[in-house]
């Protein structure tokens, strides 16, 4: 397949300079603000070979010449370049080639495609081709005399072959003009060199890929007039719709309004034939809902001047509630989906043709998590299609690929379009940061499985403990399992909704509650089984002190953590030791805030300081690895 390699767009609406727009050879995304310039960039490239015989995809100097300009340029008399396109000439399409006109004739691996306002034609760039090799190629089929094929090298225009006179030895001179003069009806003729208009015509213009565009225009109607659709041209882009799923449908109007009663069932069966296939085909990428069917029907209705007229009324049925709505007043989102698999299907019905897709804000009124299906359904066609697609959304930001996104914003100076950073517009970047952001709070700290804990020094504690039994050949934490630290006992409710809406494994492992409405939430999350009772666990399982209260503070010997916290807040406290301690407490953080007169001291400083002391298992007694030990083996069985 050709493929589309960088863009030069001038002069076109908002687009006022020229604009160097490099392109991806699968998936190109364009992001900016609403009125940045974004849809003109992509109708500026469909309008250059639409696949379809489309009024509105034409270029238009009253329409497409920046307005500010255009009576300038209207009494100018000078001709404009509206934008060029360069592609990229696949090694297997050079063979072909080769074997037509001959090897060593064509090697050219770029060529360009001018328009220019107030012309039909277009100009081809960067097309060279050595007509004496084609013309070495040709000579091996005819016999003709020496002189006749020196006159012949010495040719540039096709057409001045029929008036060469035939010499002694040019038996095959005849037949060599009649392929010859076949080879120049598919020469366009604007080349001064037949032979690189015949490869233009041939072979480039004829594979180079055809665009589609698409926009949140065009869903369809819940009711499609037959008669309006058989007796007008389609008037919008619902029209242009309705007539795809005819003809998906392979259904000519005119065939259902000649229909009798009986014969509205093969139509219907033919209807929904190809709605099955386009409601299995969004499926496989649409998981907000499942429980969806279209229904399909022919009514009979009269108009305003009391005529009869044929209506199909399409419904979409809620297998869940039991209950049929319009299809357009249905979710934006599915009607936007199911428009696009119809339109879609009739370009993939073209097998003799090659396509680049122009999605224009696709999936502008899905839900984020719709979104993502969507970007999964964007890479999946890139197999087969090149895509360009705008947003503004930070979901249809594929994080992976920073490198495919250009970003588009507006100025005094018109539109510009880069595939740098622009500081100097930070509402252009704002998706392109929160799709970063967002993809960086997923993978930094959520994974398929995580382990939710109160807070950061939990997070240390476990880590280091962890690495230190793994040393020792012991059982430490399963290293697929990622400890989320979620900032405190009264957010761990939250978290596991959130998680567990993600379809992520989750699994708790806490202090002991001391604040009765946090474990009623959590109690909560259990009974209505968001998430199950044995994968919310707390430290005072795993320490042998009598006591139905501790924190993970008290896996450690009392000695251990006192080390610590005497380092952490060296010539802060008088350093405290064991004795000091009130046993009557069920915690060491408790014993430690009575004895230093605090509420509450920071937990993460002894945590840090550990970190900081490089300690190994000489650090620590038997005692206080068994504990952690005994952590890390039924943690890792909830999983």
């Amino acid at each position: 397949m050709i493929r589309l390699k960088q863009v030069v767009v001038n002069k076109y609406k908002s687009i006022q300079t020229p604009q160097v727009v490099d392109i991806d050879p699968s998936i190109t995304t364009l992001v900016g603000m609403n009125e940045s310039g974004k849809t003109s960039f992509l109708t500026a490239l469909a309008k250059t070979k639409y696949f379809n015989e489309d009024e509105d995809f034409k270029f238009d100097t009253t329409q497409d010449y920046p307005r500010n300009e255009l009576i300038d340029f209207q009494h100018s008399g000078e001709e404009c370049q509206i934008i060029e396109c360069k592609y990229e000439i696949p090694d297997e399409l050079l063979k072909e080639i080769e074997g037509d006109i001959g090897k060593g004739t064509f090697a050219v691996k770029e060529f360009g495609v001018i328009h220019k306002y107030d012309s039909t034609t277009r100009t081809f760039t960067g097309i060279s081709a050595k007509k004496e090799n084609f013309y070495s190629h040709m000579f091996e089929y005819y016999e003709l005399s020496d002189a006749t094929k020196e006159t012949i090298k010495k040719i540039e225009k096709w057409s001045e072959i029929a008036g060469i006179e035939e010499q002694e030895g040019d038996t095959g001179l005849d037949d060599f003009k009649s392929d010859i003069a076949k080879y120049n009806k598919k020469s366009f003729k604007g080349f001064s060199n037949s032979l690189e208009g015949y490869i233009a015509c041939r072979w480039l213009d004829l594979k180079t890929p055809k665009f589609w565009y698409f926009d949140d225009y065009y869903p369809l109607w819940g009711k499609i007039n037959i008669n309006e659709l058989h007796n007008n041209p389609p008037s919008d882009e619902k029209d242009k719709t309705s007539k795809a799923l005819f003809e998906l449908a392979r259904i000519e109007p005119e065939d259902i309004l000649n229909a009798t009663e009986a014969e509205y069932e093969k139509y219907i069966a033919l209807l929904e034939a190809s709605s099955n296939k386009i409601t299995s085909e969004i499926f496989k990428y649409w998981s907000t809902n499942s429980n969806l069917d279209i229904d399909f029907k022919i009514q009979n209705i009269k108009n305003v001047h009391g005529q009869d007229e044929k209506v199909l009324d399409i419904r979409v049925k809620s297998q869940r509630h039991k209950i049929t709505l319009p299809l357009d007043r249905r979710s934006k989102g599915f009607n936007w989906f199911f428009s696009f698999i119809i339109w879609f299907s009739k370009i993939q019905s073209d097998s003799d043709s090659d396509y680049i897709l122009l999605l224009d804000e696709p999936g502008l009124n899905l839900h984020a998590s719709a979104q993502a299906d969507l970007l999964k359904f964007i890479e999946e066609l890139s197999k087969k299609y090149q895509l360009i697609y705008t947003t503004h959304s930070p979901f249809m930001i594929d994080t992976l690929h920073l490198d495919r996104v250009r970003t588009c914003f507006e100025t005094d100076e018109g539109t510009i379009i880069s595939d740098s950073v622009q500081e100097k517009d930070p509402n252009t970047l704002f998706p392109l940061q929160a799709a970063l952001g967002y993809d960086i709070a997923q993978n930094l700290f959520i994974s398929k499985f995580n382990l939710l804990v109160e807070g950061p020094a939990d997070l240390i504690y476990l880590t280091i403990m962890s690495g230190i039994l793994e040393e020792e050949k012991r059982t430490f934490l399963d290293e697929k399992i990622t400890i989320v630290p979620v900032g405190g006992l009264d957010k761990v409710s939250t978290f596991i909704s959130l998680l567990r809406g993600q379809s992520l494994n989750v699994a708790c492992l806490l202090d002991t509650f001391t604040d009765q409405k946090g474990k009623q939430r959590v109690d909560d999350l259990i009974m209505f089984k968001i998430i199950k009772e044995k994968n919310i666990r707390f430290f005072d399982e795993f320490v042998n002190n009598g006591k139905k209260t501790a924190d993970i503070e008290d896996l450690f010997e009392k000695e251990e953590y006192l080390r610590l916290f005497n380092e952490a807040f060296k010539g802060e406290y008088t350093e405290i030791k064991l004795v000091d301690l009130d046993k009557k407490l069920d915690t060491i953080l408790k014993q430690i805030n009575k004895q230093i007169g605090k509420r509450r001291f920071n937990h993460y400083r002894p945590a840090h300081k550990l970190s900081q002391l490089g300690a190994d298992k000489s650090f620590f007694k038997s005692s206080t690895l068994d504990n952690f030990e005994k952590v890390f083996e039924e943690i890792n069985k909830l999983f």
